[in-house]
């Protein structure tokens, strides 16, 4: 299968502080790939590097065997798209506006959208279920219902990799299966290679088809979620007492956090 992107013996650092060490791996093409680890681990470096954002220090970076300094910004732009954590918007935008905003790196020199780019919009928020949002400003939006709309823009790129950092944080559970959901849909459906920074390891064990587990900039453990999502690797990692068994739904692991009261080793 194609790799979408390939990574060989990456570092990087923030000064004098190494953030990510000797890091090797690949994702292929139409994947569902989830980076875990604790805060300090790296997870939204590394996604930053492969946006493009950061350069490593040393260490190579392909996007479907092309290296990633071989792109211009507008050709990354069309194959990469980023969901970033929560965002603050300073203007009041429509749903539409922001939508549309995805369309950038397709434009002419002039700037101006044609029918087909506003065609691309409007199948982006009914894939997302928020056309009925469509002229509603972001700020008067719930926290799952911006969070759709960030990933409609993402969409409207038409890119063939999507990231997304901590796209469910601070979502309560129902939005957090919708958000999730719709990355499935848009990687079984539409085929894109989707790439996820999580805190959340059983959402992870969920919906991932491979994980990578980091700690201190380093991968601990690289494989399916019932490889990785061990008793013996997550206590090294998470450094706390847990508890992990088959979920009842289904065939991937359940990771249960055990509280100072109930572990009897304490």
């Amino acid at each position: 299968m194609k790799k979408a992107v390939e990574i060989k013996n990456l570092s990087f650092s923030y000064t004098d502080n190494e953030v990510l060490k000797n890091i090797c791996f690949s994702i292929s093409e139409g994947e569902f790939f989830i980076i875990i680890g604790p805060n300090g681990s790296g997870k939204t470096t590394l996604m930053k590097i492969i946006a493009g954002l950061l350069k490593p220090k040393q260490g190579k970076l392909k996007i479907f065997d092309c290296p990633l300094k071989n792109y211009t910004r507008k050709d990354l732009a069309k194959t990469i798209a980023l969901v970033p954590q929560m965002t603050l918007i300073d203007f009041p935008f429509t749903v539409t506006e922001l939508v549309l905003m995805g369309r950038s790196p397709h434009l002419s020199t002039l700037g101006f959208e044609q029918e087909k780019d506003l065609e691309i919009a409007q199948n982006a928020m009914t894939l997302t279920g928020v056309e009925h949002l469509a002229h509603r400003p972001l700020d008067r939006l719930s926290g799952g219902e911006r969070q759709r709309v960030f990933i409609a823009r993402a969409i409207c790129q038409e890119p063939k990799i999507i990231l997304l950092d901590e796209p469910t944080a601070s979502l309560d559970l129902a939005h957090q299966v919708k958000v999730m959901d719709l990355m499935e849909k848009l990687k079984e459906e539409i085929g894109f290679t989707v790439i996820v920074v999580s805190h959340d390891v059983n959402l992870a064990a969920m919906y991932s088809d491979r994980l990578l587990l980091l700690k201190a900039g380093e991968i601990v453990e690289l494989g399916q979620p019932d490889s990785v999502l061990t008793f013996q690797a997550l206590e090294q990692v998470y450094n706390c007492t847990l508890l992990v068994d088959q979920s009842p739904i289904g065939g991937f692991p359940r990771v249960t956090l055990v509280p100072r009261k109930y572990n009897r080793h304490d």
